[in-house]
């Protein structure tokens, strides 16, 4: 179907807010160690492979901003919190990730943290700490939530959580500057421990010493206490009856006391985060002014303590959000909010394993989101090119997801980026009156292309021809298209006539026209490489937003301001059809608006166009939630792309919502959230209050982004389109890549069955249930059996779902086999199928399959060494052979002579 597009993965974003954690250390398909990074984008959650170098975006969406994510130890169960307390239970290892649980917490969490064992939750919310059962997720069960206690005594907002090794102890802190810990069941003789001292409140707390003997704890104000138990004047323990009498509850019993205090002495910022691994003894404290720095912690509080500094490093220009280290403790996460920076350090070798940052754009907000205006498709589709508001064109790998290069030499606003046809370049347009040319082989900027007056020009629309010689460049002051040759870097011509900014450009693939639609309601074709200076004009009603030409170049479709996309014949120079876009687009509603999002339509409009490369299908975004897929011979709307459900974006919600109108009648989304003492400290230092206000400006309205869509872009190869939106970049493939496989439901999946199956020479069955059923005797077994002749049947119709598991299988096979395979003739006649039907699949998923390529290559290389050297060993033999009864025969001739 020619809609069936479906979300593939999210890039341009890579961290927005929330906490960051390592998933537990896996092993891939072909057997490779596997570590990956999961990190909130707004209300999708984007998980980074560290190992194979590649992301991909979970396909769930929560209905706001996730502020907290959680992950069980065994990284089968996630839990996700928004930041209204919505929670949804997830379970990331099956294909499709499912969201298999919803409970509604009814307000905002402080911090999650699963019990070591994974049997329980711990969940903090406002001065509370409640601990639920883990619902069991292979089983369906009425109430999964169960909750197991809750636990009250602190004065102030808990904001985390950690649990002791054997799950019998919770440690708690919160802003109320103390720690408190609990027990998971009742114990005879216990009540709560509170650890007070602090002058701020606190960021962690910890048990830690090899026989978590220790507590650690970390505030506000940049102070680490150490905490050990109480003793007597002989050295013994206070209360050590109890201990004696009860050793499991030990750290209930304990009477404990500061052993020591500590400061890192960081001038003129507070802590904003702090990790700590206790099997390597590991802090990690995250500042406000970007640093942040690595403490190794002693062992036990009954020793000597020392608290050694490894590391203090600046990585960010703002402050740290989010820190988290990995199972190993080699690998620290930073996740930086107002950047919307992500960066994975290790900290032995001093590299950097991931180091990835969006386009930013923060304005009012403390939140980065997306500030992309820009998209172009490389003539591969495997690379992306995106411009943003900050100034920056970068470059994103769409196998990967990873951007692999950024260009910083605009200084204003980069409006419009396109890629040539023919080369490795990239042009972009820019507010700071330059154009300019980057090299993709070198990295570099080869070419800027200015106007020639004394005040520069601010360009917003680009356009390049085919041959990649000529660009052309629109302005919004002087409302002139700037024309400039690419080899020579001289400006050819300068196209006058518009009245009022040009908005779009566009050339013809076919011929040497340009197109440009300007806010002066006309559309221009310009011939600019003959000689006339002819100029025929569209009129149109409305301001034009964007060209955009058929690939064949015979149709050029405009989209304007009233809505409409209108579509002219540019031989005839006439208008053969228009669609009325304006319903089809109007959806959300703002929270400044006194309407639903049905009754208000007005404002809504495309301002981006794509052709298909069959020129049969429009896509068109604009500011609106939604972007629509139009099949143009019938005028018609095929599909309707919601680009978020998250409703912590402005222009989300349909309709009016009289719980969020306060008394005086203003809706209270609008007003600034007076939070805790960081955030009012950002609104004093943003804020221009008068001298001696304390408070902030308390009429300050809160600044919410708009949900908006600024380019779409089909992929030149079909299989996709990418939308540059307020959330990132999302990309959209209509390959099938989740298939139905019924050997998943199946019961009667037996080695019985199995061999049943070959009985009945069902080959491809079989080996399909042999490799489900993943016994390697049994698999062995099959894949021996199948007769050459059948063998082009069974590699050509194996299912090919969820990154071609049964595919993947049989190559791993295949690699095994040619180590120590009976039959190399049938396993290379095997291997020649596998490539000649599926070589265009491992192709395009280089990254996926490169660990079993590899191992296909040193199979065969070592097939080709061994049958070389036999070949060496024979020709040996053979030739001693020849010359033995040369000898021989000549020795006969001898004696025959002799006689």
């Amino acid at each position: 179907m020619k809609s069936n597009f479906h979300f593939s993965n999210l890039l341009g974003t890579v961290y927005s807010q929330g906490n960051v954690l390592f998933t537990p250390v896996g092993t891939s398909p072909n057997g490779e160690k596997t570590e990956c990074l999961m990190s909130p984008v707004g209300n999708r959650l984007s998980v980074f492979d560290l190992v194979n170098n590649s992301s991909r975006t979970l396909p769930f969406q929560t209905r706001k901003n996730i502020a907290s994510i959680a992950l069980s130890p065994d990284g089968k169960v996630l839990v996700v919190i928004d930041e209204d307390g919505k929670l949804l239970l997830i379970s990331p290892t099956l294909p499709r990730a499912p969201v298999l649980h919803h409970f509604n917490l009814k307000s905002p969490v402080g911090g999650v943290e699963f019990s070591r064992d994974g049997k329980y939750l711990a969940v903090t919310i406002s001065s509370l700490l409640h601990v639920y059962h883990t619902p069991n997720i292979l089983m369906r069960e009425f109430a999964p939530w169960r909750l197991h206690r809750t636990y009250a005594g602190h004065s102030g907002e808990v904001t985390g959580v950690s649990w002791s090794d054997d799950g019998r102890f919770l440690l708690s802190h919160a802003t109320d500057q103390t720690a408190r810990l609990f027990s998971l069941n009742p114990v005879e003789e216990f009540r709560p421990k509170t650890f007070a001292g602090h002058r701020d409140a606190l960021r962690g707390a910890w048990f830690g010493g090899k026989n978590e003997d220790t507590v650690y704890t970390v505030s506000r104000d940049g102070a680490l206490f150490i905490w050990g138990s109480k003793t007597k004047e002989d050295g013994t323990l206070l209360d050590s009856h109890l201990v004696d009498a009860d050793p499991d509850h030990r750290l209930g019993h304990t009477r404990w006391g500061i052993v020591h205090k500590h400061y890192f002495n960081q001038p003129n910022t507070k802590v904003t985060c702090a990790a700590f691994h206790q099997p390597a003894g590991l802090l990690v404290v995250g500042f406000g002014d970007g640093v942040f720095s690595l403490w190794e912690l002693p062992s036990s509080s009954a020793i000597e303590i020392t608290v050694s500094n490894l590391y203090t490093l600046s990585i960010s220009n703002e402050k740290i959000s989010s820190v988290a280290i990995n199972s190993t403790g080699q690998w620290l996460g930073f996740g930086a909010q107002k950047l919307g920076q992500l960066l994975v350090w290790e900290w032995q070798s001093q590299s950097y394993i991931l180091k990835q940052q969006a386009h930013s754009h923060q304005a009012s907000s403390s939140i980065s989101h997306s500030s992309i205006t820009h998209l172009s498709y490389s003539s591969s589709s495997k690379q992306i090119a995106t411009s943003g508001s900050d100034g920056k064109v970068k470059l994103w790998s769409t196998q990967s997801g990873f951007c692999f290069v950024t260009f910083s030499e605009h200084t204003a606003s980069v409006t419009a980026v396109e890629f040539t046809k023919r080369g490795q370049v990239v042009f972009s347009a820019s507010l700071d009156g330059t154009v300019r040319a980057w090299d993709l082989i070198r990295y570099r900027n080869f070419r800027t292309f200015t106007s020639p007056t004394e005040r520069p020009v601010q360009f917003n629309c680009l356009a390049v021809d085919d041959s990649g010689e000529l660009v052309a460049a629109g302005s919004s002051d002087t409302f002139e298209v700037f024309f400039w040759s690419v080899q020579t870097g001289k400006l050819l011509d300068l196209l006058t006539g518009h009245t009022g900014p040009v908005s779009s450009l566009a050339f013809s693939p076919v011929g040497n026209t340009l197109a440009s639609g300007s806010w002066d309601k006309s559309v221009r074709l310009w011939d600019v490489i003959g000689r006339s200076r002819a100029v025929e004009p569209f009129s149109m009603n409305s301001d034009v937003l964007a060209v955009s030409y058929r690939p064949d170049g015979r149709e050029l479709a405009v989209a304007t301001l009233d809505g409409q996309i209108s579509f002219f014949d540019v031989a005839l120079g006439r208008q053969t059809g228009i669609i009325e876009g304006r319903r089809d687009i109007s959806g959300g509603r703002s929270i400044y608006d006194g309407l639903t999002a049905k009754n208000n339509a007005g404002g809504k409009s495309f301002n981006s166009l794509s052709y298909s490369g069959d020129g049969t299908l429009l896509l068109a975004g604009g500011n609106s939630k939604y972007v629509c897929l139009y099949d143009i011979q019938e005028a018609t709307l095929l599909k309707r792309f919601v680009i978020s459900e998250n409703l912590s974006l402005d222009g989300t919600e349909e309709l009016l919502d009289s719980r969020k109108v306060n008394s005086a009648g203003i809706n209270i989304d609008t007003l600034e959230d007076h939070g805790d003492d960081s955030d009012k400290e950002e609104s004093l230092a943003n804020a221009n209050t008068l001298p001696g206000v304390m408070g902030g400006d308390m009429s300050k309205r809160r600044w919410k982004p708009t949900i908006r869509t600024s380019c779409v872009r089909f992929a030149p190869d079909g299989r996709g389109w990418a939308g540059a939106s307020t959330e990132g970049l999302l990309l959209y493939t209509n390959e099938d890549n989740i298939t139905f496989d019924p050997f998943d439901l199946s019961l009667d999946l037996t080695p019985q069955n199995v061999l049943k199956s070959l009985t009945n020479k069902e080959y491809l069955k079989a080996l399909c249930m042999a490799i489900r059923l993943n016994e390697e005797q049994l698999i062995v077994r099959v894949f021996e059996n199948i007769p050459q002749d059948d063998m082009k049947f069974v590699v050509g119709h194996l299912p090919l779902g969820e990154n071609a598991y049964y595919l993947r299988r049989l190559v791993e096979l295949l690699v095994k086999r040619l180590e120590k395979g009976p039959n190399l003739e049938g396993d290379l006649r095997w291997i020649i199928e596998v490539l000649e039907r599926h070589g265009k699949l491992i192709r395009s998923n280089g990254n996926e399959w490169a660990g079993l390529v590899r191992g296909l290559t040193r199979g065969m290389t070592d097939v080709q060494t061994t049958i070389s050297t036999i070949c060496d060993q024979n020709a040996n033999t053979l030739q001693y052979l020849i010359d033995q009864s040369r000898v021989k025969e000549n020795h006969q001739e001898g004696m025959d002579i002799a006689a």
